[in-house]
């Protein structure tokens, strides 16, 4: 398997199939880079090199006790990009990935990336503050932080339900869905899983999308139950230089069943343009 080691020693890995105009895709938590399987040969498919990581902590990278903060995702992106001496990049972000790939694009990825895509993304910040109303309650995230430390195994499936919107009326989330988001879970660190929520919630990316200068295709479902979409998306399109916003009525924070059809498209649309 395809690993590299970044300057701490953390392993990274990642996967790459197709060739052609790169694009990296970052996963969200608790996930890892099988989350991206059918983008990656959907891209293939099309014609590009699809490149997927596993943060570190998640997957198969280095179950690490430290750096599980943004300012480090967002390194080890940068030195996985320039390991593979990439340019021209697409980089395609979920929720804590989209956070990744702007702060990554906005303090390293300068002439080398083009485009960027971002779905239920975290930015511009998710924690609610007297400047955030709309955002998530720190006590909701000390839920998130608790479940994680006292039955993570059960925490993961009782998550599945309100990640892919199972809980909604009509839902048809298949039992096989849940259970990849159980196994994808418990491959991550306790210590990577716990630091992370702070990673995703807490950092503020306002200056970084001030800071892109490219394209940058905004996408969210408006049933998101895990990151507030008057907090994110409707937020973030007024702090890029270049924008597209799209909210897709019905869709989940998961990417799954007929919002993970519709995305994809978006998203084919959006690198081949």
């Amino acid at each position: 398997m395809p690993y590299i080691t970044t300057s701490d020693g953390t392993e990274i890995y990642y996967t790459e199939q197709g060739t052609g105009r790169p694009v990296i895709l970052s996963h969200g938590w608790p996930l890892s880079s099988d989350a991206w399987q059918v983008e990656l040969k959907l891209l293939a498919d099309a014609g590009y090199r699809a490149i997927a990581h596993d943060r570190r902590g998640h997957g198969r990278s280095s179950q690490t006790y430290s750096g599980n903060d943004m300012d480090t995702y967002a390194k080890d992106l940068a030195e996985l990009v320039e390991a593979l001496d990439l340019t021209d990049i697409v980089l395609i972000g979920h929720s804590t990935g989209g956070g990744e790939v702007v702060r990554y694009a906005a303090q390293y990825g300068v002439g080398r990336v083009s485009k960027i895509f971002t779905a239920g993304a975290v930015p511009p910040i998710m924690l609610k503050s007297d400047s955030n109303p709309e955002g998530t309650p720190i006590e909701a995230l000390d839920a998130i932080r608790e479940g994680v430390l006292k039955d993570r195994s059960q925490y993961y499936k009782d998550l599945s339900v309100a990640f892919y919107g199972a809980n909604r009326e009509g839902a048809t989330v298949s039992q096989g869905a849940k259970d990849d988001f159980w196994r994808q879970g418990m491959a991550v660190g306790l210590a990577a899983a716990y630091d992370c929520v702070k990673a995703f919630s807490e950092t503020d990316f306002t200056e970084d999308l001030e800071a892109l200068t490219v394209p940058v295709f905004i996408a969210q479902g408006d049933a998101d139950q895990i990151v507030p979409i008057a907090a994110a998306a409707l937020k973030s399109i007024h702090l890029v230089k270049d924008g597209t916003l799209k909210v897709y009525p019905g869709a989940p924070h998961g990417i799954y069943g007929a919002y993970q059809d519709e995305l994809d498209q978006d998203i084919l649309k959006f690198v081949g343009e």
